[in-house]
């Protein structure tokens, strides 16, 4: 198969316009146009990762952080991100960044952290706004199930856990056709009016080209009346952090034995514990820091995250218990989700994880 493949399938789980404004999530080497002799899932695409790849006879290595993350203007070797890109260039190696993108979807990496704790009722705990666009269009009342059906195809009418939604008002439309035209109802020159269902849907922006074809594929009428809306809304399922339920609660002790044993933990840097049990838990893979003020807006007991500087954790403010796990042992288990992503699609071909670890922090 072409790497472009692969790539559609991961573009698919977690689309590119979803990534932070600073990310460089994406085709940082190679072409997407050769073909694929195996995937390589990581955390970081190092210079040993990439040696690895070669080794194990994978030409595309799927990361989760992007390697390149500011701009380069020289490529000489002298640190791990010089090196690491010439040595994917020189084997002809991709490498596939998905970062930011797959932390802000709802079955991405925090959803990996929330199964190791085993949270119940989860959802987003930063949902995006923005991230949602309308779809009005108007066609004939006996063409309007097709059109619908085709919309619903595409992507569109999911609110939440419903689908197939969508608003539709009957009217009457007027057109006359000019010179040239073949209109599908009426005749050209003459004033035509057809009785009309004017079909709404909601979509996700990034499908929009997608719905579009959809809908001119679909439509019966040579000149298709539409509008694309832009929304405020929120994505419910779009967006930073993560918050669920512990099934039953625990004591801060015990739900940091949790920690311990989940991640494989030498050690948890804490906040003072408060004496009341813990059964809210707010988290958010990597440097998280940012979402303490959502933690506490949304009554968690605890928050779970990663990279708290020193002043940061006086924004626990005696409210909640901000437990870092560092960042790596936050994310270890993202390297699992890429490989099961893939193989869902493609289960017979060569989706590996990598063995090496490459967590740069040691503790003695």
């Amino acid at each position: 198969m072409k790497i472009m493949e692969a790539i559609q399938v991961l573009e698919q789980a977690a689309p590119l316009s979803y990534q932070e404004g600073y990310d460089n999530a994406g085709l940082l080497t190679g072409n997407s146009n050769w073909n694929c002799t195996g995937i390589l899932c990581t955390l970081d695409a190092t210079e040993q990762v990439i040696m690895e790849a070669k080794e194990r006879r994978c030409n595309l290595v799927v990361a989760h952080h992007p390697i390149i993350f500011g701009g380069l203007k020289k490529i000489t070797g002298r640190n791990y991100v010089e090196k690491s890109v010439i040595s994917a260039i020189k084997h002809d190696i991709v490498i596939y960044a998905i970062h930011t993108n797959l932390d802000n979807v709802l079955h991405g990496v925090n959803n990996r952290i929330a199964d190791r704790l085993g949270l119940v009722s989860r959802r987003i705990l930063a949902p995006k706004d923005r991230q949602l666009m309308k779809l009005c269009s108007f066609v004939p009342l006996a063409q309007a199930d097709e059109l619908r059906t085709a919309l619903f195809e595409a992507g569109a009418g999911h609110i939440g856990r419903y689908s197939d939604c969508s608003f539709n008002v009957e009217g009457t439309g007027t057109f006359k056709g000019g010179a040239g035209t073949n209109p599908f109802a009426g005749n050209p020159g003459e004033l035509h009016r057809e009785k009309e269902v004017k079909l709404e849907v909601i979509f996700p922006a990034h499908l929009q080209s997608r719905l579009v074809a959809a809908l001119l594929k679909s439509h019966p009428y040579e000149e298709v009346a539409y509008d694309i809306i832009p929304l405020a809304n929120e994505h419910p399922e779009v967006g930073s952090g993560l918050i669920g339920e512990l099934p039953e609660p625990v004591t801060e002790e015990g739900f940091l034995h949790i920690l311990k044993n989940a991640f494989e933990l030498s050690i948890v840097r804490h906040t003072p514990l408060l004496g009341k049990k813990i059964q809210k838990v707010a988290l958010c893979g990597g440097a998280g820091s940012f979402l303490t003020g959502r933690a506490l807006a949304a009554g968690a007991d605890v928050y779970v995250t990663a990279d708290v500087k020193y002043h940061e954790f006086f924004d626990a403010n005696d409210r909640l218990v901000i437990a870092d796990i560092g960042h790596w042992e936050s994310e270890q288990y993202t390297s699992e989700l890429l490989v099961e992503l893939l193989q869902a699609k493609f289960p017979t071909f060569a989706v590996l994880k990598s063995a090496i670890n490459t967590n740069p922090v040691r503790y003695f």
